[in-house]
Protein backbone atom coordinates (compact mmCIF):
# COMPACT_ATOMS: atom_id res chain seq x y z
CA UNK A 1 0.00 0.00 0.00
CA UNK A 2 1.66 3.60 -1.33
CA UNK A 3 0.38 6.47 1.06
CA UNK A 4 0.83 9.13 -0.87
CA UNK A 5 0.90 12.92 0.03
CA UNK A 6 -0.01 15.72 -2.29
CA UNK A 7 1.30 19.12 -2.71
CA UNK A 8 -0.80 22.06 -3.60
CA UNK A 9 -4.43 21.04 -2.91
CA UNK A 10 -5.65 22.58 -6.77
CA UNK A 11 -7.89 21.53 -9.53
CA UNK A 12 -5.54 18.65 -10.67
CA UNK A 13 -4.87 17.62 -7.36
CA UNK A 14 -8.51 16.80 -6.74
CA UNK A 15 -8.39 15.12 -9.92
CA UNK A 16 -5.79 13.36 -8.69
CA UNK A 17 -7.29 12.35 -5.09
CA UNK A 18 -10.33 11.19 -7.20
CA UNK A 19 -8.22 8.80 -8.94
CA UNK A 20 -6.21 6.89 -5.91
CA UNK A 21 -9.96 6.09 -4.69
CA UNK A 22 -9.52 3.68 -7.98
CA UNK A 23 -6.57 2.88 -7.38
CA UNK A 24 -5.06 -0.50 -6.20
CA UNK A 25 -2.74 -0.31 -3.22
CA UNK A 26 -3.06 3.30 -2.94
CA UNK A 27 -4.33 5.47 -0.54
CA UNK A 28 -4.56 9.45 -0.13
CA UNK A 29 -3.05 10.02 3.60
CA UNK A 30 -2.00 13.72 3.46
CA UNK A 31 -2.16 17.23 1.81
CA UNK A 32 0.53 19.97 2.12
CA UNK A 33 -0.55 23.42 1.34
CA UNK A 34 0.98 27.05 2.19
CA UNK A 35 -2.51 27.64 3.94
CA UNK A 36 -3.73 25.65 6.40
CA UNK A 37 -7.10 25.97 6.00
CA UNK A 38 -7.05 25.26 2.41
CA UNK A 39 -5.34 21.76 3.44
CA UNK A 40 -7.94 21.11 5.70
CA UNK A 41 -10.55 21.74 3.23
CA UNK A 42 -8.89 19.92 0.69
CA UNK A 43 -8.30 17.13 3.69
CA UNK A 44 -12.37 16.99 4.52
CA UNK A 45 -13.13 16.46 1.30
CA UNK A 46 -10.59 13.42 -0.13
CA UNK A 47 -10.45 11.86 3.19
CA UNK A 48 -6.92 12.59 4.33
CA UNK A 49 -5.98 12.76 7.63
CA UNK A 50 -2.90 14.58 7.72
CA UNK A 51 -3.16 18.00 7.04
CA UNK A 52 -0.14 20.33 6.48
CA UNK A 53 -0.03 24.04 6.55
CA UNK A 54 3.40 23.93 4.43
CA UNK A 55 4.87 21.98 1.80
CA UNK A 56 8.25 21.42 4.11
CA UNK A 57 5.87 19.63 6.90
CA UNK A 58 4.63 17.36 4.04
CA UNK A 59 7.87 16.29 2.58
CA UNK A 60 8.74 15.56 6.19
CA UNK A 61 6.00 13.37 7.16
CA UNK A 62 7.67 9.85 8.13
CA UNK A 63 4.06 7.96 7.37
CA UNK A 64 3.98 9.54 3.49
CA UNK A 65 5.50 6.86 1.14
CA UNK A 66 5.53 9.16 -2.00
CA UNK A 67 4.82 12.78 -3.47
CA UNK A 68 2.32 14.03 -5.97
CA UNK A 69 3.67 17.27 -6.82
CA UNK A 70 0.40 19.17 -8.46
CA UNK A 71 1.58 23.30 -8.25
CA UNK A 72 1.68 25.06 -11.23
CA UNK A 73 4.58 23.57 -13.57
CA UNK A 74 6.77 26.99 -12.78
CA UNK A 75 6.91 25.31 -9.14
CA UNK A 76 7.39 21.74 -10.07
CA UNK A 77 11.42 22.22 -9.98
CA UNK A 78 11.67 23.32 -6.47
CA UNK A 79 8.84 21.17 -5.22
CA UNK A 80 10.55 17.48 -6.94
CA UNK A 81 13.54 19.29 -5.27
CA UNK A 82 12.05 19.89 -1.69
CA UNK A 83 10.66 16.10 -2.00
CA UNK A 84 13.47 14.55 -3.48
CA UNK A 85 15.76 16.04 -1.12
CA UNK A 86 13.70 14.62 1.92
CA UNK A 87 13.86 10.90 0.19
CA UNK A 88 10.24 10.75 -0.88
CA UNK A 89 9.75 9.19 -4.47
CA UNK A 90 7.76 11.69 -6.62
CA UNK A 91 5.26 12.11 -9.55
CA UNK A 92 5.76 15.76 -10.45
CA UNK A 93 2.31 16.48 -13.14
CA UNK A 94 3.19 17.54 -16.69
CA UNK A 95 4.85 19.36 -17.88
CA UNK A 96 7.48 17.99 -15.61
CA UNK A 97 9.40 21.90 -15.66
CA UNK A 98 9.59 25.00 -17.24
CA UNK A 99 12.47 23.85 -19.56
CA UNK A 100 15.13 20.99 -19.91
CA UNK A 101 17.73 22.67 -17.73
CA UNK A 102 15.40 22.46 -14.93
CA UNK A 103 14.66 19.32 -15.62
CA UNK A 104 18.15 17.93 -15.90
CA UNK A 105 18.40 19.27 -12.62
CA UNK A 106 15.98 17.09 -11.06
CA UNK A 107 16.96 14.02 -12.85
CA UNK A 108 20.32 14.17 -11.42
CA UNK A 109 19.47 14.82 -8.16
CA UNK A 110 16.90 12.06 -8.26
CA UNK A 111 19.13 9.63 -9.47
CA UNK A 112 22.29 10.75 -6.98
CA UNK A 113 20.26 10.13 -4.26
CA UNK A 114 18.54 7.09 -5.16
CA UNK A 115 14.98 8.38 -5.52
CA UNK A 116 12.12 7.28 -7.35
CA UNK A 117 10.87 10.21 -10.03
CA UNK A 118 8.28 10.25 -12.99
CA UNK A 119 6.41 12.49 -14.79
CA UNK A 120 2.75 12.35 -14.21
CA UNK A 121 1.67 11.82 -17.95
CA UNK A 122 -1.57 10.72 -17.47
CA UNK A 123 -2.98 9.21 -20.96
CA UNK A 124 0.33 7.36 -21.24
CA UNK A 125 -1.03 4.87 -18.82
CA UNK A 126 -4.81 4.12 -19.78
CA UNK A 127 -5.16 0.07 -20.64
CA UNK A 128 -6.26 1.33 -23.85
CA UNK A 129 -2.43 3.29 -24.53
CA UNK A 130 -0.67 -0.36 -22.95
CA UNK A 131 -2.82 -2.32 -25.98
CA UNK A 132 -1.90 0.27 -28.72
CA UNK A 133 1.86 -0.33 -27.71
CA UNK A 134 1.66 -4.20 -27.68
CA UNK A 135 0.10 -3.87 -31.05
CA UNK A 136 2.38 -1.29 -32.54
CA UNK A 137 5.38 -3.28 -31.51
CA UNK A 138 3.68 -6.48 -33.15
CA UNK A 139 3.62 -4.51 -36.20
CA UNK A 140 -0.05 -4.77 -36.45
CA UNK A 141 -0.03 -1.64 -39.01
CA UNK A 142 3.35 -2.22 -40.04
CA UNK A 143 6.00 0.83 -39.94
CA UNK A 144 4.52 4.01 -38.73
CA UNK A 145 5.22 6.37 -41.12
CA UNK A 146 3.09 9.13 -40.03
CA UNK A 147 2.04 10.09 -36.78
CA UNK A 148 -1.46 13.05 -36.23
CA UNK A 149 -1.96 14.60 -33.42
CA UNK A 150 -3.83 17.54 -31.89
CA UNK A 151 -5.25 19.27 -28.89
CA UNK A 152 -6.65 22.63 -28.81
CA UNK A 153 -9.25 24.71 -26.60
CA UNK A 154 -10.69 28.24 -26.60
CA UNK A 155 -10.46 29.60 -23.39
CA UNK A 156 -11.31 33.34 -22.44
CA UNK A 157 -8.57 35.39 -22.56
CA UNK A 158 -7.12 37.04 -18.81
CA UNK A 159 -3.60 37.93 -18.85
CA UNK A 160 -3.40 37.31 -15.23
CA UNK A 161 -4.31 33.48 -15.36
CA UNK A 162 -1.97 30.50 -15.94
CA UNK A 163 -2.73 30.11 -19.21
CA UNK A 164 -2.08 33.83 -20.50
CA UNK A 165 0.33 34.81 -17.68
CA UNK A 166 4.27 34.19 -19.00
CA UNK A 167 5.07 34.50 -15.12
CA UNK A 168 3.00 30.99 -14.89
CA UNK A 169 4.63 29.64 -18.03
CA UNK A 170 1.69 30.10 -19.90
CA UNK A 171 1.14 28.86 -23.83
CA UNK A 172 -0.67 25.95 -25.39
CA UNK A 173 2.60 23.99 -25.71
CA UNK A 174 3.12 23.51 -22.12
CA UNK A 175 -0.59 23.08 -21.06
CA UNK A 176 -1.71 20.91 -23.73
CA UNK A 177 1.11 20.77 -26.71
CA UNK A 178 3.28 18.70 -24.42
CA UNK A 179 0.34 15.48 -24.58
CA UNK A 180 0.80 15.64 -28.93
CA UNK A 181 4.92 16.06 -28.19
CA UNK A 182 4.30 13.14 -25.71
CA UNK A 183 1.80 11.34 -27.87
CA UNK A 184 4.64 11.02 -30.69
CA UNK A 185 7.39 10.38 -28.69
CA UNK A 186 6.04 7.58 -27.82
CA UNK A 187 5.46 6.33 -30.88
CA UNK A 188 8.59 7.52 -33.00
CA UNK A 189 10.83 8.72 -30.36
CA UNK A 190 12.66 11.59 -30.18
CA UNK A 191 13.19 13.29 -33.51
CA UNK A 192 15.80 14.63 -35.17
CA UNK A 193 14.51 18.13 -36.88
CA UNK A 194 11.45 20.13 -36.29
CA UNK A 195 10.27 22.75 -38.12
CA UNK A 196 7.00 24.87 -36.63
CA UNK A 197 4.97 28.19 -36.43
CA UNK A 198 3.17 29.59 -33.71
CA UNK A 199 0.61 32.59 -32.90
CA UNK A 200 1.76 34.71 -29.93
CA UNK A 201 -0.86 36.65 -28.18
CA UNK A 202 -0.90 40.10 -26.37
CA UNK A 203 1.38 38.24 -23.52
CA UNK A 204 3.67 36.92 -26.04
CA UNK A 205 2.93 33.04 -24.94
CA UNK A 206 1.93 30.47 -27.76
CA UNK A 207 -1.73 30.61 -28.54
CA UNK A 208 -2.03 28.47 -30.88
CA UNK A 209 1.02 26.53 -32.84
CA UNK A 210 1.70 23.77 -35.81
CA UNK A 211 4.83 21.60 -35.62
CA UNK A 212 6.46 19.10 -37.39
CA UNK A 213 9.21 16.52 -36.17
CA UNK A 214 10.82 14.61 -38.47
CA UNK A 215 12.99 11.18 -37.76
CA UNK A 216 15.80 9.90 -38.97
CA UNK A 217 13.85 7.23 -40.55
CA UNK A 218 11.59 9.23 -42.53
CA UNK A 219 8.29 9.33 -39.99
CA UNK A 220 7.09 12.66 -39.74
CA UNK A 221 4.81 13.67 -36.26
CA UNK A 222 2.72 16.46 -37.64
CA UNK A 223 1.19 18.11 -33.87
CA UNK A 224 -1.03 21.52 -33.18
CA UNK A 225 -1.97 23.02 -30.10
CA UNK A 226 -4.10 25.90 -29.07
CA UNK A 227 -5.45 27.66 -25.65
CA UNK A 228 -7.69 30.02 -27.99
CA UNK A 229 -8.97 27.70 -30.80
CA UNK A 230 -11.07 24.59 -30.34
CA UNK A 231 -9.73 21.50 -32.26
CA UNK A 232 -11.10 18.18 -32.56
CA UNK A 233 -8.42 16.43 -30.20
CA UNK A 234 -7.83 12.94 -32.32
CA UNK A 235 -5.07 11.06 -33.17
CA UNK A 236 -4.00 9.22 -36.19
CA UNK A 237 -1.29 6.71 -36.38
CA UNK A 238 -0.65 5.71 -39.78
CA UNK A 239 1.53 2.73 -41.02
CA UNK A 240 2.66 1.14 -44.12
CA UNK A 241 -0.05 -1.99 -43.49
CA UNK A 242 -2.76 0.16 -41.98
CA UNK A 243 -3.60 2.75 -39.32
CA UNK A 244 -5.20 3.65 -35.86
CA UNK A 245 -7.76 6.06 -35.37
CA UNK A 246 -8.52 7.26 -32.02
CA UNK A 247 -11.98 8.37 -30.93
CA UNK A 248 -11.71 11.86 -29.28
CA UNK A 249 -10.25 12.80 -27.03
CA UNK A 250 -7.25 10.81 -27.12
CA UNK A 251 -5.61 12.03 -24.53
CA UNK A 252 -8.28 10.10 -22.34
CA UNK A 253 -8.84 7.13 -24.31
CA UNK A 254 -10.84 4.42 -24.10
CA UNK A 255 -11.46 3.18 -28.17
CA UNK A 256 -9.57 2.96 -31.16
CA UNK A 257 -10.49 1.79 -34.81
CA UNK A 258 -7.14 -0.79 -36.13
CA UNK A 259 -7.23 -0.90 -39.87
CA UNK A 260 -5.41 -3.24 -41.58
CA UNK A 261 -4.67 -3.07 -45.42
CA UNK A 262 -7.34 -5.86 -46.82
CA UNK A 263 -9.18 -7.01 -43.25
CA UNK A 264 -12.14 -5.65 -42.07
CA UNK A 265 -11.76 -2.27 -39.45
CA UNK A 266 -11.41 -3.83 -35.99
CA UNK A 267 -12.87 -1.48 -33.14
CA UNK A 268 -11.13 -2.04 -30.09
CA UNK A 269 -12.67 -0.43 -26.80
CA UNK A 270 -11.45 -0.55 -23.00
CA UNK A 271 -12.85 1.36 -20.75
CA UNK A 272 -11.43 3.44 -17.90
CA UNK A 273 -12.20 3.24 -14.09
CA UNK A 274 -11.99 6.41 -12.20
CA UNK A 275 -10.56 9.60 -13.19
CA UNK A 276 -7.85 8.17 -14.83
CA UNK A 277 -4.89 9.10 -12.36
CA UNK A 278 -5.50 5.78 -10.78
CA UNK A 279 -3.33 4.47 -13.32
CA UNK A 280 -0.51 6.60 -12.95
CA UNK A 281 -0.38 6.05 -9.11
CA UNK A 282 -0.52 2.61 -9.81
CA UNK A 283 2.42 2.34 -12.32
CA UNK A 284 4.53 4.28 -9.04
CA UNK A 285 3.05 1.72 -7.04
CA UNK A 286 4.27 -1.17 -8.92
CA UNK A 287 8.30 0.50 -9.50
CA UNK A 288 8.34 1.09 -5.75
CA UNK A 289 7.30 -2.50 -5.17
CA UNK A 290 10.38 -3.91 -7.57
CA UNK A 291 12.75 -1.50 -6.35
CA UNK A 292 12.52 0.38 -9.97
CA UNK A 293 13.76 4.45 -9.58
CA UNK A 294 12.36 5.17 -12.74
CA UNK A 295 9.20 3.77 -15.04
CA UNK A 296 9.82 1.80 -18.13
CA UNK A 297 6.56 3.69 -19.49
CA UNK A 298 7.71 6.90 -18.95
CA UNK A 299 11.28 7.04 -18.44
CA UNK A 300 13.55 9.94 -17.31
CA UNK A 301 15.76 9.94 -20.33
CA UNK A 302 12.28 10.59 -22.56
CA UNK A 303 10.79 13.14 -20.47
CA UNK A 304 13.91 14.97 -20.79
CA UNK A 305 14.19 14.60 -24.77
CA UNK A 306 10.57 15.81 -24.89
CA UNK A 307 11.46 18.68 -22.79
CA UNK A 308 14.18 19.30 -24.96
CA UNK A 309 12.15 19.52 -28.04
CA UNK A 310 9.76 21.91 -26.76
CA UNK A 311 12.94 24.29 -25.72
CA UNK A 312 13.68 24.05 -29.23
CA UNK A 313 9.90 24.59 -30.74
CA UNK A 314 9.87 27.89 -28.29
CA UNK A 315 13.20 29.22 -29.23
CA UNK A 316 11.44 29.27 -32.89
CA UNK A 317 8.86 31.11 -31.60
CA UNK A 318 10.60 33.22 -29.37
CA UNK A 319 8.87 32.77 -26.46
CA UNK A 320 10.67 33.46 -22.88
CA UNK A 321 9.50 33.29 -19.90
CA UNK A 322 10.97 35.76 -17.30
CA UNK A 323 12.72 33.60 -15.07
CA UNK A 324 14.62 32.14 -17.96
CA UNK A 325 15.95 35.44 -18.78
Amino acid sequence: MVRWGILGPGSIARSFAEGLKSAEGARLLAVGSRDQAKAEEFGAKFDAPHRHGSYQALVEDRDVDAIYVATPHPFHKEHCLLAINAGKPVLCEKPFTLNAEDLSEVVQTAREKQVFLMEGMWSRFFPLMTRLRELLAAGEIGRVRMVEADFGFRAGFDPKSRLFDPHLGGGALLDVGVYVVSFASMILGTPDRLTSLATLGATHIDEQAAMVLGHANGSLALLSTAIRTNTPQNAVILGEEGRIVFKAPFWKPDTMIVSRNGKPDEEIHIPFVGSGFNYEAEEVGRCLAVGQLESDIMPLDESLAIMRTMDTLRAQWGVVYPSER
